[in-house]
C-alpha cells in the first residue's frame, strides 16, 4: 500500500471517530424531546430535608436551623448529621455504636454538595464526629476519600483530637460480650436501635446536598466498610437533579450503586419515589440471598418532590420544611 493511500486512509478513520464523538455529545432531535428537555414540574417546598429513621427528626431541625441562618446546604447537612453522632444512645452512629468482631468500634462518613464536591472518611477510629473529618477531607486535600490509620494520622495533623470516650462505651461493650458468648460469630443488620443515617436537602434557591453516617454493621469483619462513605452507593447528589441516599445492608447497595443509579433514574424523567421502587427492584432481582434482605432509600429532586422505598416493614424517614415535621412511612415491598 502507497504511503500517501494509507495516510488517505488513517485521515478517513480519524475523521469519522472524531464525528461519532462530535454526534455523542449532541443530541438528536428525538433525544432533546424525549430525554433532555423535561415537562414543567410543579415546584415543591424549599427549603426541604429527608432523613432516614426517626432519629432523623432532631438532625433535620439542626440543618433547617442552620439553612435558615444562613448556611450552605454543606453546613446543614453536617451539622445536622452531628447532632446523630453525638446520641451516644444510638447504637449504630458515631462512638456509641456497636464495634465490630474485634471489639473497635470504627466509623464511616461522607458528605456532598450540589456542585459534586465531596469527601469520605471510611474506617475510622476514636474521632468523636467522622463527618466533620469527611469535609475536611473534602476540602483540605485533592482526594475524595481517606480510610483507617491513614485517616485517623492525617485527622490529627489537621486539628483533630482523638475523643475522651472509651471505645466501645461501656453499654456498647457489655452487649458485644453478651454476643461474643452466644452467636454464631457473624455480622448482624439492624439488630440496633436503627441504622445510618443518610440526610439529604435543598436550600431555598433548590441547591441539594447530603451527608451519611454510620458506625457500621453489629459486629462486622474488622476492616469491613459498607456503603455510607462511598459515594455513589450510600449518597450521591448531582446540582442537575437531586440527591440520593440509602440506609441498610450495605453491601446490597454497593452492587448496584444505588444512590447515584436513583440520580440517574431521575434525571431521565422518573420521579424520586419511581427511582427508589426501581432501585428496591433491582436489588431484589439481583440478590440471591433475600431473606432477612434489608434495604432503603429516600430521594428528592431540585423541584422539591421526594419519595422513598424499602423492603422491609417498619422503614421511615424524617420530613422537615420550614412549616412541617413529619415522618413518612416508605411502604414494603417483598416481591421475589
Amino acid at each position: 500500500m502507497s504511503t500517501n493511500r494509507r495516510r488517505f486512509l488513517q485521515l478517513t478513520a480519524l475523521g469519522a471517530g472524531a464525528m461519532a464523538l462530535s454526534r455523542c455529545n449532541e443530541p438528536s432531535p428525538s433525544q432533546e424531546s424525549s430525554t433532555f428537555l423535561k415537562p414543567a414540574i410543579a415546584e415543591g417546598p424549599k427549603p426541604l430535608i429527608l432523613s432516614t429513621w426517626i432519629h432523623g427528626l432532631d438532625a433535620n431541625a439542626k440543618a433547617m436551623e442552620t439553612l435558615l441562618s444562613g448556611g450552605s446546604v454543606i453546613d446543614a447537612a453536617e451539622r445536622g448529621v452531628m447532632v446523630t453522632e453525638s446520641d451516644l444512645s444510638n447504637r449504630s452512629v458515631g462512638l456509641g455504636g456497636r464495634p465490630d468482631r474485634e471489639g473497635r468500634v470504627t466509623l464511616d462518613a461522607c458528605i456532598m454538595d450540589h456542585d459534586s464536591r465531596c469527601g469520605a472518611v471510611a474506617f475510622l477510629e476514636n474521632i468523636d464526629h467522622p463527618i466533620n473529618v469527611a469535609r475536611a477531607i473534602m476540602e483540605r486535600t485533592p482526594h475524595v476519600m481517606l480510610a483507617g490509620s491513614g485517616a485517623y494520622s492525617w485527622a490529627l495533623a489537621n486539628g483533630f483530637r482523638r475523643t475522651t470516650l472509651k471505645n466501645p462505651v461501656p453499654e456498647a461493650e457489655a452487649e458485644w460480650k453478651h454476643w461474643l458468648e452466644s452467636s454464631e460469630y457473624k455480622p448482624e443488620v439492624n439488630i440496633e436501635n436503627h441504622d445510618t443515617i443518610g440526610l439529604i436537602l435543598l436550600d431555598a434557591q433548590g441547591r441539594p446536598g447530603g451527608a451519611c453516617t454510620t458506625s457500621g454493621m453489629a459486629y462486622k469483619i474488622n476492616g469491613r466498610i459498607g456503603d455510607s462513605p462511598i459515594i455513589g452507593a450510600g449518597l450521591f447528589v448531582d446540582g442537575e437533579v437531586g440527591a440520593a441516599t440509602a440506609t441498610g445492608e450495605g453491601e446490597a447497595v454497593i452492587r448496584v450503586a444505588g444512590s447515584s443509579v436513583i440520580v440517574e433514574l431521575m434525571r431521565h424523567g422518573a420521579t424520586p419515589q419511581e427511582a427508589c421502587e426501581e432501585v428496591v427492584h433491582r436489588i431484589l432481582r439481583k440478590h440471591n440471598d433475600k431473606e432477612g434482605l434489608q434495604v432503603g432509600f429516600i430521594a428528592l429532586d431540585i423541584h422539591g418532590r421526594y419519595g422513598g422505598c424499602s423492603v422491609y416493614n417498619g422503614f421511615n424517614y424524617a420530613l422537615t420544611t420550614a412549616e412541617k415535621h413529619e415522618m413518612i412511612d416508605a411502604g414494603y415491598i417483598k416481591k421475589w
